[in-house]
């Protein structure tokens, strides 16, 4: 009975898996990242991804009617100073301040014991305020000065962890960035969104998601030397979906000719 039981258990993870996965837009769909003031959700794209706290229950279900794809923003891997629920996080999972983001600090993303039920609600919410997909940004907290001795490693684990907690919601949920993880994630998780992989020269590693036939959406951005035509045509040998925006991702947006 325990065999069986533990059987449709997983059966039952992996159907929620492939009816996240199958609702996700082809490669090639169009798409926009809108997280700062002021935003523009009359914009035509087939994915938006924005800020829960930025857009009412009733321009999202405006946007969920138009049919848009929608990706919910929530940090995994940094403490904002600004959320609802920062007193949600105990001090002894807070790290350095993130760089150029002096209101974020990293997580000891480790304590999966401490982060899992904040996620677990940050993700319900998504779930419930309509939106279909979670882009869990900060993975590369394993990368970063974090203030915790982080690996690669951990944010397998965590994120391993995270992606079956989604798809049990019927959310789908992307890896960001992290492109040396793309191989071993690619099997986990639902599509990639990456920042400037043309402007620093590794869209090369996110082949596994091309190969696997799964959406790549990339930014780039416009603070930084970047040929548009050139990077159009990058866009096409990797089988990115590209867009350039301003750094405080606001509506401005350039995408490539059709």
């Amino acid at each position: 009975m325990n065999w069986l039981l533990a059987h449709m258990a997983l059966f039952s993870v992996f159907a929620s898996r492939l009816a996240a996965a199958t609702a996700i837009p082809n490669p090639g769909a169009s798409w926009d990242w809108q997280l700062s003031a002021p935003l523009d959700l009359s914009v035509k794209a087939d994915i938006l991804d924005i800020d829960p706290d930025s857009a009412p229950l009733s321009r999202i279900a405006r946007l969920k009617r138009r049919g848009v794809y929608l990706v919910c923003y929530v940090s995994i891997g940094t403490w904002e100073n600004w959320r609802k629920d920062k007193n949600a996080f105990p001090s002894v999972v807070l790290g350095k301040a993130y760089g150029e983001w002096p209101d974020e600090r990293f997580l000891d993303i480790r304590r999966l014991d401490i982060l899992l039920p904040v996620m677990r609600a940050r993700f319900a919410r998504c779930k419930n305020l309509g939106f279909a997909a979670v882009e869990a940004d900060n993975m590369d907290a394993y990368d970063n000065d974090s203030g915790f001795p982080l690996t690669a490693r951990d944010t397998l684990r965590y994120v391993r962890a995270l992606a079956r907690m989604a798809h049990e919601m019927g959310l789908a949920m992307a890896q960001k960035n992290v492109p040396d993880l793309s191989g071993q994630l690619v099997h986990v998780l639902d599509f990639a969104i990456t920042e400037s992989c043309i402007q620093d020269g590794w869209c090369a590693k996110m082949a596994p998601w091309r190969k696997a036939g799964r959406p790549i959406l990339d930014a780039e951005y416009v603070e930084r030397p970047l040929n548009l035509k050139r990077a159009c045509r990058d866009a096409a040998r990797f089988g990115l979906s590209l867009i350039v925006k301003t750094r405080d991702l606001t509506r401005w947006r350039k995408t490539c000719p059709r």
